[in-house]
């Protein structure tokens, strides 16, 4: 498991607040899953490694590769650790070719600082998902999630997350398929809040 930070952002409370007037949905949720946290890694490498590792495979297959990768290089590994490892012992645990190939990558990003992730928390959005995108494997979600989960950035809309798509789909659509463009219409009254948001519509589908 990923050391996390326990407590909520500063602008929790007030962005509930908000979102509860705002939005009947989620003044609905919202109550249902209020002991639930968003949790923050402390480090930037280790988020985005285990983001890379989480790509496009359910939860629970997620976590047991995340399990066996720590049992490998431990709680906090290091990009030097990921550099000096055999390819072999990763693809062991159950990552393809493609992913190793991405989790070298990025540590070769961080251990020769062709990133500078203390200037993250000065940049904006689009900037962070920017410099992210030059590491093989890092798009535009791994980025959003990053943005939220990382740098809890308060407005975040992550339109390429089906679970998101699916949440909306389920409580504001009765189900019926949802394109990005009706997604992206239902969060404008979330704003400035649309991480909030996301993050207990996430919830209510767990």
């Amino acid at each position: 498991m990923l050391y996390m930070n326990s407590t909520q952002p500063d602008y929790w409370e007030q962005a509930v607040s908000d979102l509860k007037k705002k939005d009947r949905i989620l003044k609905r949720i919202i109550p249902l899953h209020s002991e639930k946290k968003l949790l923050s890694s402390e480090s930037p490498f280790i988020t985005l490694a285990n983001s890379i590792i989480s790509q496009q495979i359910s939860t629970k297959t997620a976590s047991i590769i995340w399990g066996k990768f720590v049992k490998i290089f431990g709680q906090s590994p290091s990009p030097k650790d990921i550099i000096h490892n055999k390819r072999e012992e990763l693809m062991s645990i159950g990552l393809p070719k493609r992913k190793v190939d991405y989790l070298y990558d990025l540590a070769i990003h961080f251990h020769e600082k062709k990133i500078n992730p203390d200037k993250w928390i000065d940049m904006d959005d689009e900037s962070v998902i920017s410099e992210l995108s030059s590491i093989k494997g890092i798009g535009r979600w791994t980025s959003e999630m990053f943005l939220i989960f990382n740098l809890r950035r308060p407005d975040v809309m992550p339109l390429d997350d089906t679970g998101l798509i699916r949440a909306i789909s389920l409580h504001y659509f009765s189900g019926e398929p949802v394109s990005r463009f009706e997604a992206r219409e239902v969060s404008v009254a979330w704003r400035p809040w649309r991480t909030v948001a996301s993050w207990y519509l996430w919830c209510s589908i767990e």
